[in-house]
């Protein structure tokens, strides 16, 4: 659970900021979103795999782009 305390003297809307950034680097909602649905280890490896494919595309594209410069 995140949890987050007040300092003194800090606001609320900081508090809130605080609180935000930190759900955000624990992953709270990406895993939450993640674990909504069950997903086969089969769909798991395919989709790790589009993945894989499209990273490799763009590492790819992005090289020939600086060649051409």
């Amino acid at each position: 659970m995140t949890k987050v305390v007040l300092r003194s003297g800090e606001s609320p809307e900081s508090l809130l900021k605080r609180f935000r950034k930190k759900v955000t680097r624990d992953r709270v909602l990406s895993d939450a979103k993640k674990k909504r649905y069950f997903v086969s280890k089969s769909e798991q490896r395919r989709i790790a795999l589009r993945k894989a494919k499209r990273r490799e595309r763009k590492r790819q594209w992005r090289q020939q782009r600086r060649q051409r410069r």
